[in-house]
């Protein structure tokens, strides 16, 4: 294990353990309030923080585990640990959420007398300024060490400062408008935190299931390689994800055919540590050769993208080369955007055509790739 991943997993353990201390005290202070105030809601939001602080647990667990060295099983880490424990918390969000709702409505259903005394709305008054401050010192440490768990734990506690603010506005709204109201606002504590659940839910999610590049990102790339004289162009540019710290990066450049392979070796080789230097990404650059300074080839390659343009806006070409000993086989690839409706064949078939009323006797072959950014 380097030292970045050891101070970055010494921040993220400190952050779990403030979690974990934060939440257990709340969960002890308004276990309290809840018996004084004899609300459902009150107890409901107690409980609320102790599963808060299983969450915490669950947060330094993978922190741990995640920063785990590469073996034999796993080969590119074990970071994506980290995001199995964002989703963990984010499931226990839930289901906090789904328990509230249950009980909120029993209240409505069945709604008891509450008590507001002054003990009581003092430890929920702290409660909602411990989590305000929790959820700032969640937020820093989540942008400090790019952490997923402790952005979900960020959303939590700002959930739990809504559903305690409601708890309050409940108690004090009882005596006005009857013993039905704890319920009510418990019932809109519950969507509050089910919603919290749920966005911290997908921003774990979507790195697991493997998601597109940041597309400013993907500009700065694209600029730090074409900035190369070398390099005519990039494409089929695919960042992965193994955790935090850990991303993986291949990308396809093209260069001229006529260059000198030693010497475009070298500039591939610096591109690809000038991406490890600024971006902290393992790049595997491709090379493809292409014919620059052919007049047919830029004329063929305008009329393949002009044709590939009529089929979606958004559409590029690239590998673009001719072979066969007549120098009629048209080989190229076409990006058409996900958003496109047509298949694979259509667009074989269309291309085709529109190339065949043009260049009667070349002969395309035509690869077909999906994509949202390039």
């Amino acid at each position: 294990m380097n030292d970045a991943s050891v101070n970055r997993q010494s921040k993220g353990a400190f952050a779990g353990w403030v979690g974990v201390a934060v939440n257990l005290s709340l969960f002890a202070v308004k276990l309290i309030a809840g018996f004084l105030t004899g609300a459902v809601s009150v107890t409901a939001d107690a409980f609320n923080n102790l599963s808060d602080a299983v969450g915490s647990l669950v947060t330094l667990a993978g922190f741990r585990l995640s920063a785990q060295r590469a073996d034999e099983e796993h080969p590119f880490g074990h970071g994506r640990i980290e995001y199995l424990a964002g989703l963990a918390v984010s499931l226990l969000i839930l289901l906090v959420g789904i328990e509230l709702g249950r009980d909120a409505i029993w209240q409505i259903l069945h709604p008891e007398e509450t008590v507001l005394t002054v003990p009581a709305v003092v430890i929920l008054v702290i409660a909602i300024l411990a989590k305000i401050g929790l959820n700032r010192f969640d937020r820093y440490w989540a942008k400090k060490i790019d952490s997923p768990a402790l952005n979900a734990a960020a959303a939590d506690a700002l959930g739990d400062v809504l559903a305690t603010g409601a708890v309050l506005a409940g108690l004090a709204l009882t005596p006005v408008l009857g013993s039905w109201v704890d319920g009510a606002l418990g019932l809109v504590v519950a969507a509050l935190i089910l919603r919290s659940g749920w966005a911290a839910a997908r921003a774990t999610v979507n790195p697991l299931l493997g998601e597109p590049p940041d597309p400013a990102t993907v500009k700065e790339i694209e600029g730090l390689i074409l900035s190369h004289g070398e390099i005519l162009g990039i494409h089929d540019l695919i960042i992965h994800d193994y955790g935090p710290g850990r991303r993986m990066m291949s990308v396809h450049v093209e260069v001229p055919e006529d260059s000198s392979l030693v010497a475009i070796h070298a500039v591939v080789d610096h591109i690809e540590r000038e991406l490890k230097e600024r971006f902290g990404l393992e790049a595997v650059i491709h090379m493809d050769p292409v014919g620059a300074d052919d007049p047919r080839l830029r004329r063929l390659k305008e009329l393949v993208e002009a044709a590939a343009k009529e089929l979606h806006p958004g559409a590029t070409v690239h590998d673009l080369r001719t072979g066969g000993d007549d120098r009629m086989d048209l080989r190229f690839d076409v990006v058409i955007p996900y958003e496109a409706e047509l298949t694979d064949e259509e667009i074989r078939t269309s291309l085709t055509a529109k190339l065949k009323e043009k260049e009667p006797c070349c002969r395309p072959d035509i690869g077909v790739d999906r994509s949202s950014v390039l």
